[in-house]
């Protein structure tokens, strides 16, 4: 995290695994969702399904508008619903009402090769084998399992540092403390936090030798503090944006850990995008 005196490794068990789509994928639920009823097909691919090599069927429900795919090591906004081939809904994004966050390379591989066919915008069917899912694991769904995914958004991978991670471009601005920083998405917002205020954000943050050490987007949710717990870089830094901007910072190690143990050294780069003031 960006607290002036700890902060969370990107790492610490907070990212989602092969073993459990199902809880992986989103949070628990306080009161368990109604169901989605299933399609029509589950029980099997219909004849205009497309399978692939691996034995992986798809059919598009809706076209998408966008044009990139995912790649295997960026994460993904997503709604989605599964069912077993019964029509027993086991999961479902659209049943709790939030969409769901992830890296496309930590679910199982049905759901990894599947939505690497998508394109933003995209509704598709999918037909996936005991095998790409969770090939027989205790207390997880067993058999095919069909999935209805939306495709939402796709966000490059936080593991590949930005293009000038080293040193702050010429075209950034540099405030008195020696803060630099470039707005990388104009907001919505018109009101600017102040250093009392809470806000939630999405962020990642790397050192200058491209090494992320932190990442609320690789974590799938934003996080939320107080302007006056942060470090230094961050009072000043967020207090210059309004919602919905997206700027990347530079911060001189004197405004970040100044040398404390057992954090980040030197000068760190953040992406941050402010969804919140409270």
């Amino acid at each position: 995290m960006i607290y002036r005196s700890r902060f969370s490794t990107l790492l610490a068990g907070a990212l989602v695994t092969l073993a459990s789509l199902d809880t992986a994928l989103a949070q628990t639920p306080a009161a368990k969702p109604e169901p989605v009823p299933p399609p029509a097909d589950v029980a099997k691919p219909p004849a205009d399904a497309v399978k692939t090599t691996s034995g992986l069927a798809s059919k598009v429900l809706q076209p998408g508008t966008g044009q990139e795919r995912p790649g295997a090591d960026d994460l993904v906004t997503v709604h989605y619903t599964g069912w077993t081939t019964d029509g027993k809904m086991f999961d479902s994004s659209v049943a709790r009402g939030t969409p769901s966050t992830f890296p496309v390379n930590r679910v199982i591989k049905g759901w990894g090769e599947g939505v690497q066919l998508m394109v933003q915008g995209e509704k598709r069917r999918f037909w996936i084998p005991q095998e790409l899912a969770y090939a027989g694991q205790a207390s997880r769904p067993q058999g095919m399992l069909v999935f209805d995914v939306e495709l939402m958004a796709i966000v490059p991978s936080p593991t590949v540092a930005p293009p000038d991670v080293a040193a702050p471009p010429s075209d950034a601005a540099k405030t008195a403390s020696g803060l630099a920083y470039k707005v990388l998405k104009a907001g919505t917002g018109t009101t600017k936090p102040t250093r009392r205020s809470a806000v939630t954000v999405h962020y990642s943050g790397w050192t200058t030798d491209g090494k992320l050490f932190d990442s609320s987007v690789m974590r799938g949710q934003p996080a939320s503090f107080g302007l006056d717990e942060v470090i230094a870089g961050w009072t000043e830094g967020v207090q210059l944006m309004v919602i919905g901007e997206k700027t990347r910072f530079w911060i001189p190690e004197r405004l970040a850990y100044e040398g404390k143990s057992g954090s980040p050294r030197g000068m760190l780069v953040f992406d941050v995008e402010l969804i919140a003031i409270k």
